[in-house]
């Protein structure tokens, strides 16, 4: 059946597409988010997270990249991008309708090092969710969307392993456990839980006293990256 816009030849209403990404970094076993400082209205001054409008002949995952190489000035650090979300809101913009599609960044450890330009700057998520007034738009929002769907995939998955450098020690990837979770973990179950599962972890030929201690074990991902049974969340 034809519609009554289509027999009028009526245009559909137009709106704009961003793609928004909650870029993310574990540190020091604090998690940290990438954000700049908006110049312009509406909502000058405050902090909006790296996104683009996207442009023609372009597709979404495209736009997120070029997004935070203009952020970032790279992307050489990222170890996981993925759409999670669209925020449709009618009123999420006063200039007009525009449908923000989320994103999932995970950034290793060097990222934070490598740049902090472009009024930009990595801050701590709790600071940063604390005061959301401070936060343009809705980009509080998806920022609690992103922490909220990266924390349920740890426990079924290695996602988490993106937030470690890339040659890690299994000790490395339960703080960042701990952090993404804000609980302490067992550290000997878990590291029985994940090296006890055939092909979750590849050993390397390499370790490491970066931490001091006794030397401690590198790995990287390996070729299974479901964890069957799942990670009990505290």
């Amino acid at each position: 059946m034809v519609s009554d816009m289509a027999r009028s030849g009526a245009l559909r209403p137009a709106f704009a597409v961003s793609a928004d990404t909650v870029l993310l970094a574990a540190p020091d076993a604090e998690l940290l988010t990438f954000v700049r400082r908006r110049l312009s209205a509406p909502y000058p001054g405050r902090w909006e997270l790296p996104g683009c409008s996207m442009q023609p002949g372009e597709d979404l995952l495209t736009a997120a990249r070029r997004g935070l190489r203009e952020a970032l000035g790279s992307d050489r650090s990222l170890a996981h991008l993925e759409q999670i979300a669209a925020f449709g809101s009618p009123r999420r913009d006063p200039r007009g309708p525009v449908l923000s599609v989320a994103f999932l960044g995970l950034a290793r450890p060097e990222a934070v090092e490598a740049s902090d330009g472009g009024g930009g700057r990595w801050v701590p998520v709790a600071e940063l969710l604390a005061r959301p007034r401070g936060v343009a738009f809705d980009h509080a929002a998806i920022v609690r969307e992103g922490i909220a769907r990266l924390g349920a995939a740890m426990q079924s998955s290695t996602l988490g392993a993106g937030l470690c450098q890339r040659d890690f020690t299994v000790g490395e990837l339960r703080r960042v456990y701990e952090t993404v979770w804000g609980a302490e973990l067992d550290a000997r179950n878990f590291h029985r839980k994940l090296t006890g599962t055939p092909g979750l972890l590849a050993a390397t030929r390499k370790v490491t006293t970066r931490h001091g201690g006794r030397p401690a074990r590198l790995y990287r991902t390996g070729s299974v990256t479901r964890l069957d049974p799942p990670i009990t969340r505290p």
